[in-house]
């Protein structure tokens, strides 16, 4: 059973989420029952005809583990913190995915290790890793770990949370738990809205009839209705999980990271990446981006910083791209981002060289959201694969 898709999903959900909300009422995090309740719906989502997803899941958490617990032995057994086998734990941590993402590529098939959710999974263990690298992590707990790796909310869509504040709120009491409630029932009810009503409608009504006109039509009109109705189907569908997945987690006591934040009225792309899937992006950002720049200015590589960032840019929306999967449009998508950011970058460093000469308004912020906007709408109908097909 797929999270967040079926009606008996979420009558499944409400009657197992009852007792937790009477307990923790009282202020009690109620760990016990948690863990009960999350191996519940692991095995309904993992289970029965999906064994193979949940052994898979399962070997993915003890190799995990055994990755970063010998990481961690090491680290506090030896006085050398070697960058080397920092590099080997990091890239052995990322060999389950790897193997996901090629084995289509090479085999023709889906992996039969691979399970839904592996990347979201990944992120988090990569996570640990760089964190204990840093000292900002001394141990991690085993149980704290699995629960962490297995949340079952955000296991198949996100957001994806950091360990740290994970663990703070694991321990932590719940001092006001209506409140928590409160957002928890209102997010569930936004997800409802944003999944089930405009999501459905935009897909089951509007997207297959235009896609069909924009293939045979191949007209600019045609590709210009399906690019907005592609691109709001593909926000609402999206933020419906990620609103699902903070409900419940709020009902279960933690403040999970919001993954949307109206990314539709950014002024400009690098806004719209602090709006837009924001917990992937932040992880990015953290993990790829800040340690590639920091590590070309540390070796000299590149003398203008300029250069640095646009090579930071090139390299993270490149990897972004090729995330999402090894076909020409996801790598074009990630490209075309790369070249949004450094084109705004540019004209971000020249009006402030040029301080007064563009006139800052009401006007001009509406042209800035709608252009920007337009830009994110043509990268997602170079991610939508409408052009393969048009190819084709």
């Amino acid at each position: 059973m797929t999270p967040y898709e079926s009606p008996f999903y979420f009558i499944y959900l409400s009657i197992a989420l009852i007792p937790l909300i009477i307990i923790q009422s009282f202020g009690k995090k109620a760990m016990i029952y948690q863990s009960l309740f999350t191996v519940l719906f692991l095995y309904l989502s993992f289970g029965g005809k999906n064994y193979h997803a949940g052994l898979s899941l399962i070997f993915f958490g003890s190799y995990q583990l055994c990755l970063i617990k010998g990481y961690e032995w090491y680290l506090q057994k030896s006085n050398l913190n070697k960058t080397s086998v920092f590099v080997v734990i990091l890239l052995l941590s990322l060999v389950p995915l790897f193997c996901v993402k090629f084995w289509p590529v090479f085999i023709g098939r889906r992996s039969i290790f691979s399970f839904l959710g592996i990347s979201y999974v990944t992120f988090k263990t990569v996570n640990i890793v760089m964190e204990l690298r840093d000292n900002l992590i001394k141990k991690v707990p085993i149980l704290t770990f699995l629960y962490f790796l297995s949340f079952f909310p955000t296991i198949s869509s996100g957001p994806i949370d950091r360990f740290r504040r994970f663990q703070k709120e694991v321990h932590a009491p719940i001092k006001d738990y209506m409140s928590f409630l409160e957002k928890g029932i209102f997010y569930i009810f936004l997800g409802f809205l944003y999944k089930f009503l405009l999501a459905y409608l935009l897909k089951h009504y509007c997207l297959g009839y235009l896609e069909h006109k924009a293939v045979l039509g191949t007209s600019f009109f045609n590709l210009l209705i399906y690019m907005y109705a592609y691109s709001l189907y593909l926000f609402f569908d999206f933020a419906g999980y990620s609103f699902f997945a903070i409900g419940v987690s709020y009902i279960m006591g933690y403040e999970i990271p919001k993954n949307f934040h109206l990314p539709f009225l950014s002024k400009n792309i690098k806004e719209f990446w602090n709006r837009w899937h924001m917990s992937l992006s932040f992880w990015f950002r953290d993990f790829v981006y800040m340690r590639l720049i920091y590590f070309l200015m540390k070796k000299k590589l590149i003398k203008s910083s300029v250069k640095i960032s646009n090579l930071g840019y090139c390299a993270l929306f490149l990897l972004m791209g090729l995330w999402h999967g090894f076909t020409w449009y996801f790598i074009l998508y990630g490209l075309f981002h790369a070249l949004l950011m450094c084109v705004v970058d540019k004209w971000l460093r020249f009006k402030k060289k040029h301080k007064g000469l563009i006139p800052e308004n009401k006007f001009m912020d509406c042209l800035n959201i709608v252009l920007t906007s337009h830009a994110v709408f043509f990268s997602f109908l170079i991610f939508s694969g409408i052009f393969d097909k048009i190819l084709k």
